[in-house]
């Protein structure tokens, strides 16, 4: 029988297999985040009309909270799997940001606002906005930006670029491999709660097995509070 504290032990072992972590990162934020994607073809030109999406941001950290060597965010996407960008910053570049978008924040704080920005685009969608725009060459930046009613203002902006070849490979290796071995561990956890009901209450069984599966249905996406 599957119990739980095993599959918790395997769900973690498959979470310590992510390539994210090969560098000795370690996740200290981990959601989805609504996202209006926008397309910008010359740095100096228009935007393309942007469209709303689910992005899953990841925040690695490298060394201690209190005292970090770097930070680096992943961004990826369900709705196409070879969208794979990233932002990596260490002390002595976050100065240089610092100093261009007149932060009050030291470095050690810089995660912890990233996570802040984030959060609030999740429960405050009307008033701040997450905007992600891609340029040529696999460039990209990160603007978040709050709507005062009468005008927009950008409170702090990151620059992305596009992951290479293999690192969008082994990303997509491990999420399907992920997903593979989370659905065994699964179909093992509910066969072991089949053969229990069996024992206890047959006739509870047959009567979930006859019940359709029933799901709850939410108009739109929805974005739940972050972990």
């Amino acid at each position: 029988m599957v119990d739980d504290a095993v599959l918790g032990f395997d769900l973690s072992a498959i979470e310590e297999m992510d390539p994210s972590l090969s560098a000795g990162h370690r996740v200290v934020y981990e959601h989805e985040v609504p996202f209006e994607l926008r397309v910008q073809q010359n740095a100096d030109g228009p935007q393309e009309a942007g469209t709303l999406e689910a992005v899953k941001v990841k925040i690695l950290l490298l060394g201690p909270a209190e005292a970090p060597h770097a930070v680096r965010v992943e961004l990826t996407s369900e709705n196409d799997l070879f969208f794979h960008y990233s932002h990596t910053l260490d002390e002595e570049g976050f100065r240089t940001v610092q100093e261009q978008q007149k932060l009050m924040v030291d470095f050690a704080e810089y995660p912890s606002v990233l996570v802040r920005m984030l959060s609030t685009c999740i429960k405050e969608p009307h008033s701040h906005l997450a905007v992600f725009v891609m340029q040529r060459a696999g460039l990209a930046h990160l603007d978040f930006i709050q709507n005062m009613e009468y005008k927009f203002v950008e409170l702090l902006s990151a620059t992305f670029t596009a992951s290479d070849d293999e690192t969008i490979r082994r990303s997509i290796t491990y999420r399907y491999n992920s997903v593979k071995s989370r659905l065994a561990l699964m179909q093992a956890r509910l066969q072991d709660i089949n053969a229990l009901v069996k024992i206890k209450n047959p006739s509870l069984l047959l009567q979930l097995q006859r019940a359709p599966p029933r799901f709850p249905t939410h108009a739109g996406h929805s974005f739940g509070p972050p972990r």
